[in-house]
């Protein structure tokens, strides 16, 4: 991707994240050391102006002001509806554009995201119930997302990262 074509977005990247896992933590600290290097980095706790509709506001970012999208994925980011239904909006701006799909595996193992297993099992359960609709296009996203080589990062005293793939 030539820079002149990232230069015309209004953002360089757009973050995913379910909030009540890594808002405060994590994905604070990326927000805040891309914005340091100069990197317009979208949000949504600190882009969209009150009053504004935020699904109209994000869907905006990914599809029309952003090139590249980091997705953390936390164990709870499949309890988010709302992020499963922007992961999906991400990949299939992926397949029609030059964006770019950064996956990060924050305390969560690829395969876990891949095979929805663990906290990723105990969400589907519940969608199933709810969101019969959506949970095949859901469970493919995290397949396909879970294929591109991204980062893992744990969250523990013996703190390590590693490339996936």
């Amino acid at each position: 991707m030539a820079v002149s074509e990232i230069s015309r977005c209004s953002y360089h990247v757009f973050l995913s994240f379910r909030g009540e896992d890594t808002r405060r933590s994590f994905t604070d600290h990326l927000y805040t050391a891309l914005v340091h290097l100069g990197i317009q980095t979208f949000r949504d706790d600190e882009e969209i102006e009150r009053g504004n509709n935020i699904k109209d506001e994000i869907e905006k970012a990914i599809l029309h002001r952003s090139k590249i999208s980091i997705v953390v994925f936390s164990k709870n980011y499949a309890a988010s509806t709302w992020c499963l239904n922007e992961l999906v909006m991400i990949l299939e701006h992926k397949k029609s554009s030059k964006h770019i799909v950064l996956p990060v595996f924050y305390d969560v193992d690829p395969s876990q995201v891949k095979n929805q297993t663990g906290s990723y099992a105990e969400a589907f359960t519940q969608h199933e119930q709810n969101f019969e609709s959506m949970v095949q296009t859901w469970r493919n996203a995290l397949k396909e997302v879970a294929d591109i080589r991204g980062m893992v990062l744990l969250d523990s005293w013996n703190r390590f990262s590693r490339d996936t793939n």
